[in-house]
């Protein structure tokens, strides 16, 4: 692929040097078109049953994108107190949130359950502590389906290596406790990790849960996570993750799974990255281009605390250059190797290493694709610098602010 950019219309005919200028760099700028469809996508896996997918909202909890998701038909998954909020500040009715804790306080567990959203337990003790505060009440469980996936190690949530669920060889004490503090458990859910193109460990992961749910009775739902793919190395031509294939696969195994149950509960995911990633895009400014020990560095103020990715799990993320507002062509001619780093006093606050691009200019923008997932939900104020603004490419092609720059003034605020 020459340039994603162009090939989507990701701007929809705006220029992006002017919507730098107006907002100031760095920013994330998302298309309301490619969201709504990657969410729509998520939104008809399963056709044959009765089928939720749930937006991972930590992935971006910005409101106008969890308004998108709340206005396509698909619900969303919580993490913490303050996603449940950011939920339902952006109109999700409390059975349309599910939330998935981990490690939590009382007093959290005490929110979702006095605004009646539906709570997954990952542990016995966790389980334990929701029978003290909600004697009777009704909730689901997380097991460990022994198969974890993803790009990193730092992200595969589910096999022996992990801090998530209940083991399989725990699940009696889930039915010892659920009848000591005479709970309904009502779900049961997974999650085998973020990121993979290959659908067969998540498949087999399926098949796993399948297996552990039929001894449980009456489930209402069942839960089988999240993580699939999209392409990072667009540029170099990857392909997409197949979801029709998977879509099939899917189906099938679940065919077997109710004709043997007896019915069909409500299947759920927790598609995330999916929903967004493609979405989002982070323009920043070239401001310095030196050349140290043979390395040529190209200083943008995209640091890593306005993206975490790179540092975190060295990922990988194309990038487009644009100068003068046009995307600059990609000719055999004019690559050169860079090192494309950020404006953090570490030495780790690397974009990419060594990385083909055309050549680049003082005071171009370098437009970081796919950075709508994991992006500004894990920003930070490191080295005392602002996060940036967030602007909407919105369908009919206005350009919209949905959240300010922070200012010096935010930060001050929190001392007073």
């Amino acid at each position: 692929m020459e340039s994603f950019i162009n090939e989507v219309d990701f701007f929809k005919g705006n220029n992006p040097e002017e919507i730098a200028r107006e907002y100031g760099t760095p920013l994330y700028v998302y298309n309301e078109d490619i969201i709504r469809d990657r969410m729509m996508r998520v939104a008809g896996v399963i056709t044959a049953y009765p089928y939720r997918a749930n937006y991972s909202c930590k992935t971006n909890t910005n409101l106008e994108i969890l308004k998108i998701a709340l206005s396509v038909g698909v619900n969303a998954d919580a993490m913490s107190e303050g996603e449940m909020r950011m939920l339902q500040k952006a109109g999700f009715p409390s059975d349309r949130i599910f939330y998935v804790c981990n490690n939590v306080s009382a007093d959290e567990m005490r929110y979702a359950i006095e605004n009646n959203i539906p709570v997954s337990l990952d542990s016995l003790d966790q389980l334990r502590l929701f029978g003290e505060i909600n004697r009777g009440g009704r909730c689901a469980v997380r097991i460990n389906p022994g198969v974890g996936a993803g790009h990193h190690e730092k992200v595969v949530t589910a096999g022996k290596k992990t801090k998530f669920g209940i083991a399989e060889e725990d699940i009696d004490s889930i039915f010892d406790i659920a009848k000591e503090y005479d709970l309904k458990i009502i779900g049961i859910n997974q999650h085998v990790g973020s990121l993979f193109m290959d659908p067969a460990p998540f498949l087999a992961a399926v098949d796993n849960l399948l297996r552990i749910a039929k001894k449980f009775e009456n489930l209402e739902f069942i839960d089988f996570g999240g993580g699939y793919g999209i392409p990072y190395h667009k540029l170099d031509d990857e392909k997409e993750f197949d979801m029709s294939s998977f879509s099939k696969e899917f189906t099938k195994k679940l065919d077997e799974f109710v004709k043997e149950y007896g019915s069909a509960p409500m299947f759920k995911s927790e598609p995330g990255r999916y929903c967004v990633a493609e979405g989002g895009v982070i323009l920043g400014r070239v401001h310095s281009i030196k050349q140290n020990s043979g390395v040529k560095y190209i200083g943008t103020d995209v640091g890593m605390n306005v993206l975490v990715r790179p540092s975190m799990y060295d990922s990988w993320h194309d990038i487009e250059i644009i100068s003068d507002g046009k995307v600059v062509a990609r000719d055999k001619d004019s690559m050169e190797k860079v090192t494309v780093c950020g404006n953090i006093c570490e030495s780790g606050d690397v974009l990419c290493k060594d990385r083909e691009l055309p050549g680049v200019k003082d005071n171009d923008l370098v437009c970081v694709l796919d950075a709508g997932a994991y992006g500004y939900s894990m920003c930070s104020s490191y080295n005392t610098r602002l996060r940036p603004a967030e602007v909407m490419i919105c369908s009919d092609g206005s350009v919209k602010l949905i959240r300010r720059r922070e200012t010096f003034e935010d930060m001050f605020r929190l001392y007073e």
